[in-house]
């Protein structure tokens, strides 16, 4: 018998192939720190269309998709073999999320997806869910996939359907092929951020971390906070201290954890964090940056006041709206940073900068003040030595 395709499959696949050939326009942006996109540069339309159709006519002859995709987002990110690389955290509308891999030439566009998804290996007790994979490429030779692991929490019962327990999961390659999958990071507290140094710090791995009393509530603890492992294959997190705490009345007085790994640069290490408050609308996510010494990564340099990057006017709109996330940029040979990150929960875009933007953003930028009165005077200030100008 022979197998016919479903009947709209060439209308599909034209669809599709119009949509990961879109080229992406630069936008302007006043304030000279980053310049956004047009375009996403990843939504759930752009994941393969034979992932998600049966394209047999046979089994599905009105040519219905058969597995649903909510989102792509939340995207590790890294340069391989002269592609841009992102582990993009795929979400079917099962709610369960998984890793697949797409890859562009230029970064900014025309990402395309590997063969498959990533099929994770699992350690003894299974994952129910996998999401948010940082990837580093570290002194050791290894690639690492960090990710948080969520899994059910038994102690309140069957009954409890919605109680979950977060643990930061580990994957490491030297190809991306063949992966290897290691115990979670052991901490005293729960994880759902964890993003690994790149380099060794007095010979041992050096996580940063968001200890959570609970899955959702940071409680008393919280924060970016700092630890070591002396071995990979068993990662207990040593001696966890607050790099950076949680303040009342800023933009991460509820949490604040560690996007992407590091940048190392000249004057120190370049870090993209996220920082969380509530308000009347619910959690509102935005990115902010800060500076670390270059041989103490535990000494905080420059710490700009405010956030980096929010959502803008499209971009609040999505699955949870009101969210800016980025675990993955990636620094080019000629010091130009492309930054992914996801708006609401729900798609994939791309920021360009350069090295010496962020730096000069970081030292010239006031730090928190804490009080209004101490922003007025920085305003004042400005303005007098302004007036020379004018």
């Amino acid at each position: 018998m022979e197998l016919k395709p479903i009947p709209n499959l060439n209308v599909l696949l034209e669809t599709h192939k119009k949509l990961v050939q879109t080229k992406n326009e630069i936008l302007p942006e006043d304030h000279g720190w980053y310049s956004r996109f047009a375009n996403p540069v990843l939504t759930a339309r752009h994941i393969p269309i034979h992932w998600r159709f049966d394209l047999n006519a046979e089994t599905n002859p009105l040519g219905m998709e058969t597995i649903g995709v909510n989102a792509a987002f939340n995207v590790g990110a890294i340069k391989w073999d002269g592609k841009y690389v992102l582990a993009v955290r795929v979400e079917g509308v099962d709610r369960k999320s998984y890793f697949a891999f797409a890859e562009s030439d230029n970064g900014l566009d025309t990402f395309h997806f590997w063969d498959v998804p990533l099929l994770m290996p699992q350690n003894t007790d299974p994952d129910v869910n996998v999401y948010d994979m940082r990837l580093t490429h570290h002194e050791d030779g290894y690639v690492y996939g960090v990710f948080c692991t969520e899994r059910k929490d038994h102690s309140n019962g069957p009954d409890d359907t919605s109680s979950a327990i977060a643990a930061a999961g580990i994957v490491r390659t030297k190809d991306f092929k063949d992966w290897e999958r290691l115990p979670d990071f052991i901490s005293p507290s729960q994880q759902r951020n964890v993003t690994l140094h790149p380099e060794f710090v007095e010979g041992k791995y050096a996580v940063y971390t968001r200890p959570q009393d609970g899955f959702i509530e940071t409680g008393s603890g919280g924060g970016i906070g700092l630890g070591f492992v002396d071995d990979m294959e068993h990662p207990l997190i040593k001696d966890e201290t607050i790099l950076f705490k949680k303040r009342y009345h800023t933009v991460y007085e509820l949490k604040n954890g560690q996007g992407p790994s590091p940048i190392k640069t000249d004057e120190g290490w370049l870090h993209l964090a996220h920082g969380v408050r509530e308000n009347a609308a619910g959690l509102r996510y935005v990115l902010y940056v800060f500076m670390t010494e270059l041989e103490d990564i535990s000494k905080i340099k420059y710490q700009p006041g405010g956030y980096f990057m929010a959502p803008n006017n499209e971009e609040i709109i999505g699955d949870v709206g009101n969210v800016l996330f980025c675990n993955g940029w990636i620094q080019d040979e000629d010091g130009t940073i492309k930054i992914y990150y996801a708006s609401s929960d729900t798609r994939t875009h791309v920021a360009v900068t350069h090295v010496d933007r962020m730096i000069m953003y970081c030292k010239n930028t006031p730090p928190d003040s804490f009080h209004s009165n101490a922003s007025v005077s920085k305003i004042i200030e400005l303005i007098d030595r302004n007036k020379k100008f004018l």
